[in-house]
């Protein structure tokens, strides 16, 4: 893994950045099932709709270079779709994955946030990490640890991240980004092998 971080902390900004999106395209899923979840009991807050668009900003600003946007702007209005404070369910936690992730994203945009790729790497492979953990019902810490190396949703996520990587290693020309975004987006299937389709 140390290997894969490396060539993670040597890419331009930019490409750190387009690492990042992708990321967070499969990771919107989460919070859209989030919502739902909380739509059924409240009126709740948040809305996957909005953090679409602060993420379809970030696609553009990746596209065009001279693109003008706010990204502090986009930074407060992310801050609003947080879960309530309260909320410390599996599912609030996964959706402030998905939050964290594209406001690491942002602070990069708006200036250096040197960590901001480890952190969303590790953010989604941490999010598989507990969903096996929760759905296992493992009690024996070793034997869980073996269980997460060898399940089949850790190595569809490391092998998620590591046809991103290898993507964003090449020229980011329009194409290669469209290509990207298709490969973030997953036909809609998070990173925990969920689908709101």
């Amino acid at each position: 893994m140390s290997g894969f971080y490396q060539r993670l902390q040597q890419l331009e900004p930019r490409s750190q950045q387009a690492f990042m999106a992708a990321l967070c395209e499969r990771l919107l899923p989460n919070y859209g099932f989030y919502w739902q979840a909380l739509n059924a009991e409240t009126a709740g807050q948040g809305n996957p709709q909005s953090l679409r668009a602060i993420l379809d900003l970030v696609w553009e600003r990746l596209a065009v270079k001279g693109a003008k946007i706010d990204f502090a702007l986009q930074a407060e209005k992310l801050a609003e779709l947080a879960p309530p404070a309260y909320d410390d369910s599996f599912g609030a936690r996964r959706a402030s994955e998905a939050l964290s992730a594209l406001s690491a994203l942002l602070d990069t945009l708006q200036g250096e946030a040197p960590e901001a790729v480890l952190e969303v790497s590790k953010a989604s492979r941490g999010g598989v990490r507990a969903f096996i953990e929760l759905t296992e019902g493992e009690e024996d810490g070793e034997r869980l640890a073996a269980l997460v190396h060898e399940h089949p949703l850790m190595a569809d996520e490391n092998d998620f991240q590591d046809a991103v990587l290898e993507a964003v290693e090449g020229p980011l020309d329009r194409d290669a980004l469209k290509a990207l975004r298709r490969l973030g987006r997953n036909d809609g299937v998070s990173n925990l092998g969920l689908s709101l389709d």
